[in-house]
């Protein structure tokens, strides 16, 4: 049985998906990449939006999403704090 995603894993997970599309995605690959409802989907970009993680741009197909600076510092300090407590056999 697998373990639930906690909120933290669920951010990575976006921000991931985002980033290994050369930082552009559309709003469709995310929800599919991330294993998310559509409706929890909106509420992550919400919120990782209002804080500066992620910028939305627009085009004329549509609307893609980025991971900003703040966004890749999240990622970098997530990945050691996860190497760390794996260290200690804590994960």
């Amino acid at each position: 049985m697998t373990k639930k995603r906690n909120r933290l894993e669920i951010i990575r997970d976006i921000l991931e998906v985002i980033k290994t599309k050369q930082g552009r995605i559309k709003p469709t690959h995310i929800l599919y990449k991330s294993n998310l409802s559509y409706i929890m989907m909106e509420e992550y970009l919400s919120e990782l939006k209002e804080k500066e993680f992620i910028e939305e741009l627009s085009s004329g197909n549509g609307k893609t999403y980025r991971v900003t600076e703040k966004g890749l510092t999240y990622l970098d300090k997530y990945k050691m704090v996860s190497e760390f407590t794996s260290s200690f056999g804590l994960n």
